[in-house]
């Protein structure tokens, strides 16, 4: 009996099964042992102690509780870990997502931000399912280093109620053009404990990063704030007197009430977390792969997020996404595998059923400081620097981005900066696509060496003079079709040839296609022949579809041999092999 071994082509990519299995599974096939485990139960506690504060700092910053912090973090980042495509990525709530989130309760109410939580889950999946996840990493580096620090500054201004205990008959404004007012307004009514509270903080958390960076900063100053806070009973609002204290249970998940009119409300903001998401989450992968050395798969990682979001919001939890900071720390710690972030989850379930009462002290004055001291390590003012330093195009693209998010929203803000950024970078390709024109070789050209170092005319080789020969390098589309075919169209009356090389060109489009074609026909009424040279295979066939092809173009190896053939001095075969 003959048997057949199925091969797979190589040219055909990654099966489906290779691109949508989790890391931790290939993790397990490389053989996991004891020592890995170590690893990653030591990197996982270290993560843990970094995520217990900011997971409820983000939380209640976001409009939400705590506890639902903490959710997230725990079911989402178990899930993130689980199935993702990075080994070292650690989800939970994300900074980035604090407006966004405030905004969806604003509007919707808790039920629609966990119903848009949900939604934007299907949607990831949905996009890591269709393969599109390659296609998100093309975010313009200045676009996310604008929306980052407007994103940052709209955080801080979110907090400097808390960080001044300042109270109001009213709620707090979401909008910052609203907000400023408003705090200026109650600025009367700030609590002075609060205040020192929240300035001997910050300078803690700056001090403990500058002199001990290995130290736990955040879990620290939290812990010494709520000792005070219980200790000297100090008059400011605490996690207790705000939300009651955390709950030392997981609650059952459960699926929001809703109805068709609430999807379509909710629909915009599932739509904003969905985009964000997926933009935070593989720019935390690629930071991982680029301090490890190891490649995340993009798809499966956002069908990981999907999930994740879609039962963190069936728990109670709000958006998760990869998060760049407890990542890089997952890193620095020493972490194997995915096990890693499943134990950063485990720890932080452990809290809620050991130690959730403890929580209560913690003041909201410390939490503020440490999300005014995340905003501060957000903005990325090197880069910032350097983009400023590099181009005005970059610079416009940051300002826009960073403004709009500020006035506007992240959404528009990343479409905006996204569109300046696709123009910017065709500006650029066409400026770098360049058509060169060769004049012919007449009889003054006659000289020898010695003759001001010009080369001997060649009789042979020359070009004549009812010959026109135009290179073209660069990519040849639509940015630079304008300009190039305002050189091909200035044909004189006594041209009878004219050779387009296109032997430097890698890629040409449609509007290109349609430049050559128009040439073509003006070429004929002009009583002139077109020929292209050095064009691929690959380049033949797209022309071809697009109808460019003999008898309207002829085709040639060379520029030689369309000399040649223009002379009589090369057989038809010669010069027609290149058409076929």
């Amino acid at each position: 009996m003959n048997t057949h071994t199925a091969t797979r082509n190589p040219a055909a990519g990654p099966s489906f099964a290779e691109l949508f299995t989790p890391k931790l599974i290939t993790v397990l096939r490389e053989g996991y042992t004891f020592d890995n485990f170590r690893s990653d139960f030591m990197a996982g506690l270290t993560v843990a102690i970094v995520a217990l504060p900011l997971s409820m700092a983000i939380a209640i910053g976001s409009q939400a509780s705590p506890a639902q912090g903490l959710y997230t973090s725990i079911v989402g980042g178990l899930l993130v870990s689980m199935l993702g495509g990075s080994r070292f990525q650690i989800g939970g709530p994300a900074g980035a997502f604090i407006v966004l989130v405030a905004m969806t309760v604003r509007e919707h109410g808790m039920d629609g931000l966990i119903l848009a939580t949900i939604m934007a889950g299907i949607m990831l999946m949905a996009i890591g399912y269709l393969r599109l996840g390659t296609y998100i990493k093309f975010i313009p580096y200045p676009v996310t280093v604008g929306f980052t620090a407007g994103i940052a500054v709209t955080i801080f201004s979110g907090e400097i109620k808390d960080l001044l205990g300042i109270s109001a008959a009213t709620p707090e404004p979401g909008p910052l053009m609203e907000k400023l007012p408003f705090l200026w307004h109650n600025l009367g009514s700030f609590t002075p404990a609060a205040l020192v509270l929240s300035v001997v903080s910050i300078a803690l958390l700056t001090a403990l990063r500058i002199w001990r960076p290995r130290w736990p900063n955040m879990l620290i100053v939290v812990a010494l704030a709520a000792a005070a806070t219980a200790f000297f009973h100090l008059p400011v609002h605490t996690i207790g007197t705000q939300f009651g204290g955390i709950p030392r249970t997981l609650p059952m998940p459960a699926v929001p009430a809703f109805t068709w009119d609430k999807v379509l409300d909710v629909m915009p903001n599932a739509i904003s977390f969905t985009l964000l998401g997926a933009i935070e989450s593989l720019l935390s992968a690629v930071v991982a792969d680029s301090m490890t050395g190891r490649r995340h798969r993009s798809n499966c990682e956002l069908v990981g997020q999907g999930v994740a979001n879609v039962m963190s919001g069936l728990f109670g939890g709000i958006c998760v996404t990869g998060t760049i900071a407890r990542t890089a720390t997952n890193v620095r710690a020493g972490a194997h595998g995915p096990i890693a972030g499943m134990m950063h989850s485990i720890f932080l379930l452990l809290f809620i059923l050991i130690a959730a009462p403890l929580a209560s002290y913690i003041p909201l004055a410390v939490l503020a400081s440490v999300l005014a001291f995340v905003c501060w390590n957000m903005v990325e003012r090197r880069a910032i620097a350097a983009l400023l330093a590099s181009s005005w195009g970059d610079a416009a693209v940051l300002f826009a981005t960073f403004g709009i998010t500020l006035w506007r929203g992240l959404t528009e803000a990343i479409v905006v900066g996204f569109a300046l950024g696709s123009v910017l970078f065709i500006h650029r390709m066409s400026q770098a696509t360049a058509v060169e024109t060769q004049t012919p070789l007449v009889a003054e050209d006659k000289a020898d060496d010695s003759n001001g170092g010009r080369v001997p005319y060649d009789e042979a080789h020359a070009q004549p003079p009812d010959v026109v020969v135009y290179r073209i390098s660069g990519a040849f589309f639509f940015g630079a079709a304008a300009s190039i075919g305002a050189v091909l169209d200035r044909i004189g009356a006594h041209h009878r040839l004219l050779v387009v090389d296109l032997a430097a060109v890698p890629f040409i489009d449609s509007t290109a296609a349609n430049t050559i074609e128009s040439l073509a026909h003006k070429a004929e009424r002009a009583g002139a022949r077109v020929v292209l040279t050095g064009t691929t295979t690959e380049l033949r066939r797209q022309l071809f579809a697009m109808r460019i092809k003999p008898p309207l173009i002829g085709f040639a190896p060379t520029v030689q041999a369309a000399l040649d053939k223009h002379r009589g001095a090369a057989p038809d075969a010669a010069y027609s092999a290149a058409s076929t």
